[in-house]
């Protein structure tokens, strides 16, 4: 299924994946909360087994350094980072009702709806959402079969192909000057107002240290840096890396999974000298083509994606490093090794005003759902914002300090003061504002050296309040010989971020289908190693002379690390794989009177049905590969004969 293709009953899977508890709304007995879910069994398997992989995929092969940080977090050091000031997304409300949208949520259902109202008027295939949930349906725009000018089309295109890019005034001026209104009611709507996304809370039974919980898990990887650089005994480049809850207060949750407040992140922190941004595996990946939407085109007002190796893009320019490059390629490795339909991948470049404020560059890894191309990794270049930030704070230094292969000789200026004065004259302001100057880089030196010989004296500014330096405090100012045998510098982070659960629901959306005989019998087809249940073990009857045979294959299965459910009830064996089919079990073992007398089994796969008959110990051993992947279907259905029909009746 590709992306232009009209999605399918999306109900439908809803109702497969609440029937079989993968997950359902959290505290529904009490009418449930929005933007909350638990999972069910297969939910938890399902993503306990993702999860599984991508420490594989990432921190084995990568050989990246696990941490598990604390989810609370004092307010200062989210202050620090940012976070306070500007982790937020743009309000706005209905004046007359109260009811709350998500300001560029808005705006593009809105012009959504209207451009497919113009494909009615023309009698062009539209895809019409269905949505079940009279919450969700209140805040969608309703289809009106109403024709367009072209012009009006496009611009409507034009401005949906670069919505993240708007400010919160520039959606303002959108919604006056297109005329949008509350989708439900037609009333007017308020301006744009600026929401913080964190949930704040409070530490301590005196409530006095104020605290949030965690809107990602980064924080708590930078402020462990220097622990983690001793760790890896000072080497560089390395990363770290870490599975954990983050919580964002959503304005309005929305569309199941995809947009939640309680979510699994995985995190990736890849710590890299600045001036070296080369990666040692990218002749690895360099032939490997990607489908990516640069910031450029999207500014221009198109949508069209650009089918590029990444050693081409990174060449070019268009991804500014090699290792950014690199973790784009392993992210969509991963995406795909799970079971993400790679047609359906695309990796969108943030423009300026969508950039996170410690990004200098990001790619988002989307994937295309029935609700459209949807954000579930983000690959950013936070440079060295974080480690600098932090540092300036509490006055440690993270940095990494290297022995240079020879030495470095540098002309600097530099500046000394006269301690004896200058003590004296600025007393407490003393320390900050030597700190001042000998921060000062070689630029604003060369200014202030100029201003020194001229008239004898400069002025800086210091937190806010302006210091005379003049002659009598500084005892020389003057260009030296610096021999340096230590460089020393603070790392920039490359970070790929997974929403777990983002990828999961789409994952569910890509493997789900059904079978030609009728639309109720839906189908999950999840590759092995992520199927929640990887065997299903199935006794023709209730007779006795099956459970010794069952607990057989059951232990072997377990010694094999092979997950398997055994389904003894009465319904008919067609009903019981089917059950199991919507649970997206690849396999089913039959246990019937002819495997009392030899030893053999029939092995059934779930999407083409077709079986083989083999002996206990040969079907264990070929689950155990395949789910493994060492091994395919295919390469079975090759080697063994297909089984048709039982040899022994009761």
């Amino acid at each position: 299924m590709s992306a232009a293709e009209p999605a399918f009953n999306r109900p439908a899977l809803e109702q497969l994946l609440g029937k079989r508890f993968f997950y359902a709304p959290a505290f529904s007995l009490y009418g449930g909360v929005a933007g909350l879910y638990d999972y069910g069994p297969p939910g938890c398997a399902l993503q306990a087994n993702i999860l599984d992989i991508w420490r594989k995929h990432f921190v084995l092969e990568e050989d990246m350094l696990e941490v598990d940080c604390s989810i609370m977090t004092p307010a200062e050091v989210l202050k620090t980072s940012g976070h306070v000031d500007r982790f937020s997304d743009w309000m706005c409300k209905d004046l007359k009702t109260g009811e709350i949208f998500r300001a560029d949520h808005l705006v593009e259902n809105v012009l959504e709806a209207r451009i497919d109202g113009d494909k009615l008027a023309r009698n062009a295939p539209v895809e019409i959402k269905v949505d079940k949930d009279e919450k969700k349906k209140k805040k969608a725009a309703k289809v009106t079969a109403v024709r367009l000018e072209d012009s009006v089309v496009q611009a409507y295109k034009e401005i949906l192909a670069q919505i993240d890019n708007y400010s919160g005034p520039e959606l303002g001026e959108l919604m006056r000057t297109h005329q949008i209104k509350s989708p439900e009611t037609g009333n007017d709507i308020s301006e744009p107002v600026v929401f913080n996304l964190m949930f704040a809370s409070s530490i301590g039974p005196t409530g006095q240290l104020q605290g949030f919980l965690r809107p990602e898990t980064a924080q708590g990887q930078f402020l462990n840096f220097k622990r983690l650089l001793e760790f890896n005994n000072d080497r560089m480049p390395f990363a770290s890396a870490q599975i954990g809850r983050s919580f964002r207060n959503e304005i309005s949750p929305r569309e199941g999974l995809l947009r939640v407040r309680e979510f699994t992140m995985a995190e990736i922190e890849h710590y890299v000298d600045p001036a070296k941004k080369d990666h040692s595996r990218f002749s690895e990946v360099a032939d490997y083509k990607l489908n990516i939407l640069p910031a450029s085109v999207q500014l221009s007002g198109k949508t069209d994606l650009l089918n590029i190796t990444v050693g081409e893009a990174v060449e070019k320019k268009i991804i500014d490093n090699q290792t950014l490059g690199y973790f784009l390629v392993r992210i969509h490795m991963f995406l795909t090794k799970i079971g993400i339909n790679p047609d359906r991948v695309r990796f969108r470049q943030h423009m300026a005003n969508e950039m996170a404020h410690y990004a200098c560059d990001c790619w988002d890894a989307e994937i295309h759902t029935s609700y459209g191309w949807k954000e579930c990794v983000g690959c950013a270049d936070r440079s060295a914002y974080d480690l600098t930030v932090h540092s300036n704070k509490t006055g440690e230094k993270l940095v990494v300090r290297e022995r240079l292969p020879e030495p470095l000789v540098e002309e600097k200026l530099q500046l000394e003061i006269n301690k004896k004065v200058f003590g004296p004259r600025f007393k407490k302001d003393a320390k900050a504002v030597e700190e001042h100057l000998a921060a000062l880089d070689e630029n604003t030196l060369v200014g202030l050296k100029k201003s020194h010989d001229e008239a004898g004296t400069f002025a800086i500014n210091v937190n806010g309040s302006s210091f005379d330096i003049t002659k009598d405090l500084i005892t020389s100012f003057e260009r030296v010989s610096i021999t340096t045998h230590i460089r020393e510098y603070t790392p920039n982070v490359i970070e790929p971020s997974f929403g777990i659960g983002r990828i999961l629901y789409c994952l569910m959306e890509h493997v789900y289908w059904t079978r030609p005989e009728g639309e109720a019998r839906g189908v999950l087809s999840f590759p092995p190693v992520v199927a929640p249940t990887k065997c299903l073990l199935v006794p023709l009857s209730t007779n006795e002379v099956f459970t010794p045979i069952l607990n057989k294959v059951s232990a072997q299965l377990r010694r094999s690390g092979v997950s398997s459910k055994i389904d003894d009830s009465g319904a008919s064996i067609g009903r019981r794989y089917a059950r199991n089919d919507e649970l997206g079990t690849p396999f089913g073992i039959t246990v019937d009177f002819q495997s009392a007398q030899d030893d053999t089994i029939t092995l059934r796969e779930r999407d083409s049905t077709k079986q083989i008959r083999e002996k206990i110990e040969v079907v264990v051993d070929l689950v155990k590969e395949i789910c493994e992947g060492k091994i395919t279907w295919a390469d079975v259905s090759a080697k063994y004969p297909a089984f048709v029909s039982q040899e022994v009746a009761e």
